[in-house]
């Protein structure tokens, strides 16, 4: 299916990729492998996982090792005993602390380790929002943004938080998505809006994805997630449903971490994850992962966020990242729909 796009008078006609040898191109060789494992062990688990499909046991012993080895170990030993991250327990030393949950969520922490379990009841017990009536910060703030990533944070490391999950729900716009500019989350600065932000979206759907994987399953949700990928896949992922022109050129630039920031390759990651069915209006975003490939067959790291968390993993901006190559190859795998 060719879905045809007015803009300024002109026609797009997004790429086809249809032919499954044009995907198989891309499956990883054994050089890339062996590149995505000779590197930390929230990389190797997940590429083991992902990509080399090795028994059940060896990932999950590979796995166990984020909390003792490499990036995982660290983080964890940076947490303060009040329970933050990157200084004072005000706003943006809260922010630092979420992103740094986020990041240890992404690396596949095991939430039934003894680390972790130290690690989010510190969080539980001592982080509080003191401008919310020290509300604690399992239980969310105000902008949904934010919301849902605690949310996914709560529901991965701790356990799900029906009251944060339905006020989100109660929070969608009608076109489907989130934004944290839309009443009655306003900023001073900005007009207030009624259309969704992808960014905030995003944040969105993970944390109910979490929600569900954590055993809160319903209709009501079920619902919502639909509705907000397919706000997603309308956009082809990152399109203006109008004009067909790209929405921000800075969402074709990979980063990790991702902090609040959308990009089309995160986007397809959460359809991934999510157990979506490979859809024609992904087609579009998957051709640019594909030309964002170094002749090498790696991806680089595009883009760098002035957002941090309190440890640098990959910082060559043009480098290449292991990151963003484990998740454009399970992408690619994915939407190939095959097992190489």
């Amino acid at each position: 299916m060719r879905t045809r796009f007015g803009a300024r008078g002109k026609t797009y006609t997004p790429p086809a990729i249809t032919d499954p040898m044009r995907l198989h191109d891309y499956a990883p060789r054994p050089a890339h492998l062996k590149w995505l494992l000779d590197s930390d062990p929230a990389i190797r688990w997940q590429v083991m996982r992902d990509l080399t499909g090795e028994a059940p046991n060896a990932i999950a012993a590979e796995r166990s090792r984020v909390a003792t080895e490499g990036w995982g170990s660290q983080l964890l030993a940076l947490q303060s005993p009040a329970g933050n991250w990157g200084g004072p327990k005000d706003d943006r030393g809260l922010l630092i602390t979420l992103y740094t949950l986020v990041v240890l969520k992404d690396l596949g922490l095991d939430p039934a380790s003894k680390q972790a379990r130290k690690m989010i009841e510190r969080v539980d017990k001592r982080l509080v929002f003191k401008p919310l009536n020290h509300r604690p910060f399992l239980h969310g703030e105000t902008e949904p943004c934010i919301n849902g990533r605690i949310l996914a944070i709560g529901s991965y490391f701790k356990k799900p938080n029906d009251a944060l999950a339905n006020q989100l729900l109660g929070e969608q716009l009608e076109d489907g998505g989130w934004n944290c500019e839309a009443p009655p989350f306003l900023s001073p600065k900005r007009p207030p809006s009624r259309r969704s932000s992808f960014h905030t979206t995003i944040c969105v759907l993970e944390g109910l994805l979490e929600y569900e994987r954590a055993g809160r399953k319903s209709v009501a949700v079920t619902k919502a997630r639909k509705r907000a990928e397919n706000y997603l896949l309308e956009r082809r992922m990152f399109r203006s449903l109008r004009t067909g022109e790209v929405i921000d050129k800075r969402w074709l630039r990979i980063s990790f971490p991702t902090f609040w920031h959308y990009d089309l390759l995160r986007g397809l990651d959460y359809l991934r994850n999510a157990g979506i069915k490979p859809d024609s209006r992904a087609s579009d975003a998957i051709e640019t992962v594909i030309e964002r490939r170094h002749q090498n067959g790696r991806w680089p790291l595009n883009l760098r966020h002035p957002e941090h968390i309190p440890l640098e993993m990959e910082t060559g901006v043009g480098s290449a990242s292991r990151w963003n190559t484990l998740r454009a190859l399970r992408v690619l795998r994915w939407y190939n729909n095959s097992t190489w």
